[in-house]
């Protein structure tokens, strides 16, 4: 059986090492199955997942010299069923200073200024009351700090 890149071929693990497995192809050839292309999941520590002389599933990835090549036991595997839920939802629009896009109106440089004006009075407003009632100047619901 020929050896072609994208092809799925079978093979015996040969040697193991931190950064991947030796795989014997058919025809004597060998290829590496980097740590990263083991499984669909981290893979921290190889061995938990291969052993020498175990027989695996590979897809033939490229060949970077002649007679070696990359491989992938994670490509190879079956097909998942895909989740209940179905296909992966979108991500949401990001969020401009922690408000919604639509918030921020186009408009002039002046709308904008006033906009921000209006809104530093209130939070500095906001300041005000919470210094006063800390200081027990303002007890709590009973009068109202006038705008200056």
């Amino acid at each position: 059986m020929p050896v072609d890149i994208g092809t799925v071929v079978a093979g015996k693990i040969t040697g193991i090492t931190k950064f991947g497995a030796f795989v014997e192809l058919p025809e004597g050839k060998v290829g590496l199955v980097h740590i990263s292309q083991v499984a669909g999941t981290f893979v921290k520590d190889i061995n938990e997942f291969v052993k020498i002389g175990d027989q695996v599933k590979v897809k033939v990835l490229g060949e970077p010299k002649p007679g070696k090549y990359d491989l992938s036991m994670k490509q190879a595997a079956e097909p998942s069923a895909p989740d209940a839920a179905g296909p992966p939802r979108p991500r949401p629009e990001r969020r401009a200073y922690g408000k919604p896009k639509e918030m921020h109106p186009p408009g002039s440089f002046e709308d904008k200024i006033t906009q921000f004006l209006k809104q530093s009075e209130e939070k500095l407003l906001d300041v005000k009351r919470n210094i006063q009632y800390k200081t027990g100047e303002r007890k709590k619901g009973k009068t109202k700090l006038k705008k200056t």
